[in-house]
């Protein structure tokens, strides 16, 4: 049986960021969520979008990859934009970029990530508050402190309400992701930032690393917003996060990982046993190549 997650919708100008910002707000409704398959370039965007997909999330790991650089903030602001800006040109559905921590060391500097990304014709973005950078550091303080958080994201909501574009600022919190301190105060140190963060503009937290489905549940009731949710294997399914509450749910890297273990194993075959056998449900060329129409 197919899980239906969203109803029909009609078609949104693909040239109007205002109508695909709110189109995007739409689509976050708790007990019915998006589910984004994240993409890190144009041909897997259109994929995902064939595939039913009502927006695009991108992945910051999937686009570094692409671009032969680790994830974690080793990717400068322009080409990693420059990435989001060829994913938002091949689909006509909204697209949220996945920013890192905002490609800015200095707070006041997240306004000018956001305006190029509102540039790039994206309409949403993810801001994580983990540290990335300085591992002796980053260990022993794996988070930003709230507050400079809320600061950053005062100023990206700040810099889009002057665009006049109702950007979707999804707010990370990688209390899970980092396992920060017991893991008996987790939740609650998590819902603390989370509040923060809303009230400082956010309009969604987004928390992965989280895998129970109570804590999901307590999450999913403790946030005053749309709440998103990293899933893959050993989580619930999305019929589940649904009854649990989630907005929002996200693969994350999960399909560049995907499509880079069957080069791997793809590759190794043909180089090993001589045989080609990985291949028998590739994609025809035709169809790959109609991905994009002939300029």
């Amino acid at each position: 049986m197919t899980y239906e997650t969203k109803p029909p919708v009609d078609a949104v100008d693909a040239v109007d960021p205002v109508a695909q910002a709110r189109a995007l707000r739409a689509l976050h409704v708790p007990g019915r969520p998006l589910v984004l398959p994240n993409a890190w370039d144009p041909a897997s965007a259109r994929l995902v979008v064939a595939a039913g997909a009502l927006a695009v999330a991108t992945t910051s790991a999937g686009i570094a990859w692409e671009l032969g650089l680790p994830d974690g903030e080793r990717l400068d602001r322009d080409r990693a934009l420059d990435a989001v800006a060829r994913i938002a040109a091949a689909v006509d559905v909204p697209v949220t970029a996945d920013i890192e921590a905002g490609y800015a060391d200095e707070t006041p500097d997240i306004a000018a990530t956001v305006q190029i990304v509102l540039a790039a014709g994206a309409v949403g973005v993810n801001i994580e508050d983990a540290l990335y950078g300085d591992p002796e550091r980053d260990a022993a303080t794996p988070l930003r402190p709230a507050g400079d958080q809320a600061a950053r994201l005062r100023v990206a909501r700040g810099a889009a309400d002057a665009q006049g574009v109702p950007l979707f600022v999804n707010a990370r919190v990688d209390t899970y992701w980092k396992s920060v301190g017991d893991p008996a105060t987790r939740l609650a140190r998590t819902l603390e930032r989370a509040a923060a963060y809303l009230a400082a503009g956010a309009d969604g937290i987004f928390v992965p690393g989280v895998r129970d489905p109570d804590e999901i549940r307590a999450l999913a009731d403790g946030v005053d917003g749309p709440l998103n949710i990293l899933a893959g294997p050993g989580l619930p399914t999305v019929p589940e996060l649904a009854a649990l509450g989630v907005a929002r749910v996200t693969l994350g890297s999960g399909l560049a990982r995907a499509a880079h273990s069957f080069v791997r194993s793809a590759a190794r075959e043909a180089l090993t046993t001589g045989t080609y056998e990985a291949l028998t449900g590739a994609m025809p060329y035709k169809e790959a190549n109609t991905l994009f129409p002939h300029p």
